[in-house]
């Protein structure tokens, strides 16, 4: 190695973890630390070959049963949620995911291009009153909370609430996920009583025919699977929204591209899921056994970290990776994880991102930030990143 490993999660990390990410790609590309706040040894991968490796590899487990004792007790990672397809293997996962994946199927995402569009215009014409916004809380905070809500037929008012709760889930901090994740269980089995009561045309009571007629799901499952929806719903897109506006300020050459052509958005939305996705790493993965990964040695449950955020901005994957060009056609990031355990949303995220930025840009082609660039800052979350606000002024052409 080449002099001491720079800290990580420190507030300078938070700010701009990249420099350290590439100092670790360099030197030390499998990197053992001790998790925040724990004694627990944590493994992170951060060569994007490395990354896709880890991500299909099957002497890897997502299933908390393989991870190790220390990690156990720390309390780490979503364990209150139970048995659900993010925290388990095939056959259980395959099962899981496919019921989740009927209502996220390309075809399915599209039916609710109308109401994203609707959403997004009426907060547009909110603000455009104001001459301004903050696109974190007005806007990027707002649409995947609705549109998740809406999908699992959830109350108006329970969204909000579950908006505040979703920030404890994403902290990485071990008690107050635990307590988090433990309120959006409470919510999901009045919601469940609720749909079964009275069911209607959403996604939850569509679960719970599932459940109740041909019982491929049990009720701690049906239970489990909303509240990962619940979660896997709200945190992603509003990241990527946040961050997308974002990077486009900072690079207005590349704003400006988008201006004049709106088609090529899609393609935009992938460069930007490379530059500045919503993840900063994947999901806990445990070693079944003693193992080697990349050349180092793991032990039996050893927890490793596939660091997204860094493999997207590997120069032996992507030419000039520190550069946002949103021309660029080989933009095969895994923003959204890879393999079996890729975001189950992704389809759903695209669509509404690329719906706000389109309507955002169209409606409003100019816009600027209302601070200067050193006064945004950036949660001190390790599995996402994020502004904590992002306040604009925006004006017609």
């Amino acid at each position: 190695m080449n002099g001491p490993s720079p800290a990580l999660y420190t507030p300078e990390f938070f700010q701009d973890p990249y420099p350290a990410l590439t100092w670790l790609r360099r030197h030390d590309p499998v990197h053992e630390f001790v998790f925040p706040g724990t004694d627990v040894p944590v493994y992170l991968v951060t060569r994007y070959a490395d990354v896709l490796a880890l991500l299909q590899d099957a002497r890897f487990s997502n299933d908390y049963a393989n991870a190790g004792r220390q990690f156990l007790a720390a309390g780490l990672g979503f364990a209150p949620l139970g048995r659900n397809v993010l925290m388990a293997d095939p056959p259980d996962h395959t099962r899981l995911r496919k019921l989740a994946m009927k209502a996220f199927t390309p075809r399915n995402v599209e039916i609710w291009r109308g109401v994203v569009e609707e959403m997004v215009d009426d907060i547009l014409c909110s603000v455009g009153a104001r001459g301004e916004m903050d696109v974190v809380n007005d806007l990027a905070t707002v649409i995947p909370a609705d549109v998740i809500g809406r999908i699992l037929g959830m109350d108006a008012d329970r969204r909000e609430g579950l908006s505040e709760q979703m920030k404890g889930v994403a902290s990485g901090v071990p008690g107050r996920v635990r307590e988090s994740l433990e309120t959006v269980l409470d919510y999901t089995r009045e919601l469940v009583a609720a749909k079964r009561a009275h069911p209607m045309d959403d996604l939850t009571s569509h679960l719970i025919e599932t459940r109740d007629g041909s019982d491929r799901l049990d009720e701690a499952e049906l239970v489990t699977m909303v509240a990962t929806l619940i979660v896997a719903g709200f945190e992603t897109t509003q990241n990527l929204i946040a961050n997308a506006v974002l990077a486009l300020l900072d690079h207005p050459e590349q704003l400006e591209l988008l201006r004049k052509d709106l088609s090529i958005v899609p393609q935009a939305v992938e460069e930007l899921l490379r530059y500045a996705g919503a993840l900063a790493v994947s999901g806990w993965r445990f070693a079944t056994h003693d193992l080697e990964f990349a050349g180092a040695a793991l032990p039996a449950g050893a927890a490793v970290l596939g660091g997204l955020l860094s493999a997207n901005r590997d120069p032996e994957r992507f030419a000039d990776p520190d550069r946002l060009d949103l021309s660029r056609r080989d933009v095969r990031h895994i923003g959204f994880g890879h393999g079996l355990h890729n975001c189950l949303g992704a389809a759903l995220a695209r669509l509404e991102v690329r719906i706000v930025l389109s309507m955002l840009i169209s409606r409003f082609p100019e816009w600027e930030l209302t601070v200067t660039r050193s006064h945004i800052r950036y949660e001190a979350n390790i599995f996402s990143r994020r502004p904590e606000s992002l306040p604009v002024r925006f004006c017609t052409m």
